[in-house]
């Protein structure tokens, strides 16, 4: 194969000599087919001792078996041996003409073979290690060699990137075999810096490892510290290294002060750069400017303490003693204010501000703290930027609740909806049954009892849409004095002997325009809760009068502009709310009560009734002393606003049996709601055609030959709603009476006025009688 230039350096004087056996014969020849040889002789030998025949015939046969199996591990293990030898002429061949220097290890490290490259550079280093013929290229190269070796022994073969004294190096090594390993060292030329890599750099600098041990040093950074050192306290005076800051280095000629520059490099290595500062060099810190600046600064030294606060900071946070911690002055942060400031060093915030909460005892002050990473005579700190951001932390929180609110009266209405259509489906083929039972019947109690529960239901289910504020009113003009001294009888029954119930009325009270069920339903929750606050009597007042606000009245979450309204005054004696409570008390289901006593509804009703009113509804309380509800509800102008439609008539309750010859279009998505109505339309004489949705109900009318007298039509479904669809359905029938039915109107009925001229709205859920007189009643 021509001449091998892989050399066993033990054996080698030069490199040119030929590729010695990696085994002697000896190991070839395999001893254990030498001892089965000597076995077959022993057998064979006592074979011609031994008189009896069949023994002699035994002692043969096992001798002659022994000899064939030595004859058998004897050629195999010249096989093997060949073998060796192609894989050894095979690296040999790989390796030979290679310029970079390439080695042979055993898992001890110790050198087996060097290529011509090798010997050129290192020399022979037979025996020897090759963490000694690397030391003198870099410092420490056990940690390396270990490493890499571990990862070839895994993997199969591992490199990594050096700095050492000759510049830029690629260490690399495959695993031979299961015992071997071939190392290559490839310099890098185009990674150095012109000259001889990191020693032609005129800049200070080093490699260290994470145990802070020096693993390369250039000529620049001898010459000034004087010496090869081989650990890094030996150099800075003050460890840990804060790259980008000023240390001081030992050099022969006394401290020298310089900015040191911290770049990682692979393998856990670090590569740090010096800049030697110049003599007589000071910080351009000016106290006097950094105090009289208009804007409020807290400078802190790197580990999180107070260094100076100007005036304006002082004014914010008070009076801070010296070295203070910043955990010790800021909270709200959601996590520890040193990561905080640990992020702000290492220039991971961007600077981004955070509002937090200053720890004051006399008042509540929150601060938008930004962060700004400074360098001051050579060493890190922080200087926060602080503003007042009390109002801003007072806006958040009103902006929070509105949107909590909006939220829960959301899911409040679609509750209400859905239980709408399940009490109409309930009520109405309870009114079917019924019919068809007389009061003396057994079953009429149970079928009475159902009714009732289901009509309580649908009154929790008429608070709740009080709430989120999407029932169908009937606002009109009325006179709070009138109203209040009508609801006096029932109120005085509600709160018992024990309570003194008082009104005092204004004179010259001014009207307003609202719902009178729903505002006397108002009263009556105040009342009643007034009552439960004094369990042992007392006295509530109700007193109204008249209000002009000149300018906006804010307070709470809420602002009520100015402008003329009526103001209404329900006050106890008796516990009080809380403080922590008061921002609760008009979320659904939210009560001070023990478990039985209420439903947490009563000021959740209240609350919605008045803002649908367009009204505002606060409350004042003190521990011990009593609660005032206000009630800010605009007052009506006659003469600027136009004069309300009069009420309606109720419909009135259908009682005459008598055939009915109309024909009713029924539209209504749910399908046990739509079952009753049609029943209960064709027991009143109706003859009916039903449609799921509007889409049908338009494919129905499209038969010019089918006469309908009225739509009775659900006002929420999906697909086109009810009054989109029945707009479309007059345009051909424009004398159809129409009645619209739904569980809550959303923004469909403005002003409690339906959407199409002479409708009528019947709300959800209704009964069998109310169903059949509202629509007797449109078709007169």
């Amino acid at each position: 194969m021509g001449e091998l230039i892989l050399q066993r350096t033990e054996d080698v004087a030069h490199p040119d000599q030929p590729l010695q056996p990696l085994h002697r014969t000896a190991a070839i020849l395999a001893p254990g087919a030498i001892y089965l040889f000597v076995g077959a002789l022993v057998m064979g030998g006592a074979g011609l001792i031994v008189t009896d025949r069949v023994v002699t015939t035994v002692l043969y046969s096992m001798a002659g078996s022994l000899l064939v199996l030595a004859l058998v591990m004897r050629i195999a293990a010249r096989a093997q041996g060949r073998a060796r030898v192609r894989l050894e002429e095979q690296i040999s061949t790989f390796i030979a003409h290679d310029a970079a220097p390439s080695f042979t290890t055993d898992l001890d490290g110790e050198i087996g073979f060097q290529n011509r490259a090798a010997l050129d550079r290192f020399g022979a280093r037979g025996g020897q290690t090759l963490t000694r013929a690397l030391g003198e290229l870099f410092a420490n190269p056990a940690s390396v060699l270990t490493r890499l070796q571990s990862k070839a022994a895994a993997l199969g073969a591992a490199r990594e990137d050096l700095v050492t004294r000759r510049g830029h190096v690629r260490l690399s090594v495959h695993q031979i075999g299961d015992q071997g390993f071939l190392w290559r060292l490839e310099d890098m030329a185009e990674r150095s810096s012109p000259g001889r890599g990191a020693e032609a750099i005129s800049l200070p600098m080093m490699t260290a490892s994470k145990t802070g041990t020096v693993l390369f040093m250039n000529e620049a950074l001898r010459r000034i510290v004087g010496e090869r050192v081989r650990t890094l306290d030996r150099i800075f005076a003050e460890l840990p290294l804060r790259s980008g800051e000023e240390h001081e280095i030992a050099t022969p000629d006394g401290p020298m002060r310089c900015v040191v520059a911290e770049i990682e490099a692979p393998g856990g290595r670090s590569e740090i750069y010096l800049l030697p500062m110049a003599q007589g060099h000071v910080g351009t810190r000016d106290p006097a400017s950094f105090e009289e600046v208009p804007v409020a600064l807290i400078r802190f030294s790197a580990d999180g303490r107070v260094m100076a606060v100007n005036r304006v900071a002082r004014g914010l946070m008070g009076a801070i003693a010296p070295e203070t911690r910043a955990s010790d002055l800021f909270e709200g942060l959601g996590r520890p204010v040193n990561d905080w400031f640990a992020d702000a060093l290492a220039g991971r915030t961007e600077r981004r501000p955070e509002v937090l909460r200053a720890r004051r005892a006399d008042r509540e002050v929150f601060l938008q703290v930004t962060l700004s990473r400074v360098v001051e005579e050579g060493r890190v700190g922080l200087i926060a930027v602080l503003s007042d951001a009390t109002q801003l932390k007072t806006l958040e929180a009103q902006f929070v609740q509105s949107q909590k609110m909006q939220a829960i009266g959301q899911l409040a209405g679609g509750v209400a909806h859905d239980f709408n259509n399940l009490l109409t489906a309930i009520t109405g083929h309870c009114d079917l049954l019924m019919l068809r039972h007389d009061k003396g019947d057994p079953d009429y109690a149970d079928l009475d009892q159902i009714s009732q529960n289901a009509n309580r239901a649908a009154s929790l289910v008429g608070q709740l849409l009080a709430f989120s504020r999407k029932q169908t009113l009937k606002p009109r003009v009325i006179d709070l004095r009138d109203t209040l001294s009508d609801l006096t009888h029932l109120l005085n029954r509600l709160v018992g002997e024990k309570v003194l119930l008082t009104l005092n009325h204004d004179p010259d009270l001014q009207p307003i325009r609202a719902d009178k069920r729903q505002l006397e339903q108002v009263i009556m929750n105040l009342v009643v809760n007034a009552r439960d606050a004094m369990p042992g009597g007392g006295e509530i007042r109700i007193e109204t009068e008249n209000l002009r606000l000149t300018e906006d009245l804010r307070r709470d979450r809420a602002a009520v502009p100015r402008g003329d309204y009526v103001l209404v005054k329900v006050t106890d004696e008796g516990v009080g709310i809380a403080a922590d409570k008061i921002s609760k008390i008009f979320e659904p289901f939210y009560t001070t009560k023990r478990a039985g006593e209420g439903t947490g509804l009563g000021l959740s009703t209240a609350y919605g009734i008045v803002k649908q009113t367009g009204g505002y509804i606060f409350c004042d309380s003190v521990l011990g002393s009593g609660t005032s509800f206000s009630i800010y509800l605009p007052a009506y102008d006659r003469l600027s606003e136009p004069e309300p439609e009069p009420e309606p008539a109720p419909p009135a309750v259908e009682t005459s049996g008598e055939a009915r010859t109309a024909s009713v279009l029924l539209v209504e998505d749910e399908a046990p709601v739509r079952a009753f109505a049609s029943r209960a339309l064709k027991l009143r004489g109706y003859t009916v055609f039903e449609a799921e949705n509007a889409e049908e109900a338009l494919r129905l009318l499209e038969d010019e030959n089918l006469h309908i007298d009225i739509f009775v039509t659900d006002v929420i479904m999906p697909g086109m709603d009810g009054p989109t669809w029945v707009a479309e359905a007059l345009k051909a029938r424009p004398d159809t009476a129409v009645v619209f039915v739904s569980g809550y109107a959303e923004d469909v009925f403005h002003d409690g006025r339906p959407p199409v001229p002479n409708s009528i709205f019947l709300p959800k859920p209704f009964s069998l009688s109310e169903l059949t007189a509202t629509v007797q009643n449109q078709l007169r």
